[in-house]
């Protein structure tokens, strides 16, 4: 039997208010509550979780991924459009990221149409609300991914 792939999802700024922050645009359900059910949608993927307010801390944590980690689902929140260094950890960590964001980042403010890391991402889901988050472990643990090394 194959193992199971690791795929880490890592929120960034301002997420761990995700239920009662602007809930007109993230909508009612903490990252908390929906994290079992990610969990129990893909028994074959070992889906560990992160968030972080702190740049640095963010930069770190996927640093800690090299070598243990097959894929990154990453929502950098506003860190996604203002973030060199967050770009530089996900291009220079090896591992394969998907960019997520819940809102539609390209009908929002014209700042948020910017995105940094995305050149450094596999690819990018946005404004499909937390559904986004699955849609990325789907192709993270369909992907023919090596074993971390």
């Amino acid at each position: 039997m194959a193992s199971k792939k690791k795929i880490a999802i890592v929120n960034g700024p301002n997420l761990n208010l995700l239920g009662s922050r602007e809930p007109s645009i993230y909508g009612t359900q903490s990252f908390t509550d929906f994290l079992p059910l990610l969990q129990s949608r893909f028994p074959d993927a070992e889906i560990v979780y992160y968030q972080s307010n702190v740049e640095g801390e963010l930069i770190n944590y996927l640093h800690s991924c090299m070598g243990n980690t097959h894929g990154i689902v990453l929502n950098a929140g506003a860190y996604t459009h203002t973030s060199i260094a967050l770009a530089d950890a996900v291009a220079a960590i090896g591992i394969p990221v998907v960019e997520v964001h819940i809102s539609n980042i390209m009908a929002r403010e014209e700042y948020r149409k910017t995105s940094y890391i995305a050149s450094r991402c596999i690819g990018s889901i946005s404004g499909l609300g937390m559904e986004g988050y699955a849609l990325a472990i789907s192709y993270l643990s369909e992907k023919k991914i090596e074993q971390p090394h």
